[in-house]
């Protein structure tokens, strides 16, 4: 069965001096503010990003993925924990992801959960959504 899933976003104003708020609709868990300066300023500064909200869609994304595939092969994980940084770059727009997991998995050693990774990197549906971006991965493991 299919799901979809509704967010919304509300700009005001040049894009530059202007502001907004985008909201999780389906879930209703919040709206946020969103600015360029936070696109582009080191420091959010209590805004967001559409970079940052893409990077928690990836990092969730992903830990499902490795989730399922590590428990489809009998080691489901203790923990899995991942980051996803996505850089902006005026101009040119999203130049690269960089996945970084750390994982606990009873039952393999650090090679096979690189592997499991790797492919969890390749089949999640937003790595795959993203396919033009280059995205980058870095493995911890913890047995």
């Amino acid at each position: 069965m299919a799901a979809t899933r509704t967010a919304k976003a509300h700009w005001e104003g040049s894009l530059l001096e202007g502001a907004g708020q985008t909201s999780l609709q389906s879930s209703g868990l919040g709206t946020f503010d969103v600015t360029w300066a936070a696109r582009t300023e080191p420091e959010a500064s209590g805004r967001t990003s559409p970079e940052e909200l893409l990077g928690a869609a990836h990092a969730a994304c992903f830990s499902m993925a490795l989730s399922h595939a590590l428990a489809q092969a009998g080691n489901p994980p203790a923990s899995l924990d991942t980051q996803a940084d996505v850089t902006f770059q005026p101009g040119e727009g999203i130049t690269g992801i960089k996945l970084t997991v750390v994982g606990s998995v009873p039952g393999i050693t650090a090679d096979q959960f690189a592997e499991f990774a790797e492919g969890a990197k390749k089949n999640c549906p937003v790595s795959q959504a993203l396919a033009a971006t280059p995205i980058t991965l870095e493995v911890s493991f913890t047995a």
